[in-house]
C-alpha cells in the first residue's frame, strides 16, 4: 500500500477557480489530471482527495509536490 504522494510536479499548479464552485486536489500524485483528483488514488494507496470551495473568481497555486503543509495550496515546499 502506497504511504507517501508521487511528487507530480517541481512547481506549483496554476488554476482558475470560479467562486462557489467544488474542486478536488490530487493529494497521491498519480492523478493524470494534476493538480485535480481522478482517483487514481483508490487502489492501493491511503490518500484521499482534498476539496475545497472557491470563495472566489481568480487564479490559485496548488501544490504539485505533495508535501505542502497547507493543502491543497502551494506553501514553497517543493523549494526544500
Amino acid at each position: 500500500m502506497m504511504d507517501k504522494p508521487v511528487r507530480a510536479a517541481d512547481r506549483p499548479f496554476p488554476l482558475a477557480v470560479e467562486a462557489g464552485k467544488t474542486y478536488s486536489w490530487c493529494a497521491c500524485g498519480l492523478s493524470k489530471s494534476q493538480p485535480l483528483c481522478d482517483h487514481a488514488h483508490r487502489n492501493d494507496t491511503i490518500f484521499k482527495s482534498v476539496k475545497f470551495v472557491a470563495p472566489e473568481s481568480k487564479t490559485v497555486y496548488l501544490c504539485g509536490c505533495k508535501a505542502t503543509k497547507t493543502p491543497p495550496f502551494c506553501d514553497g515546499s517543493h523549494n526544500d
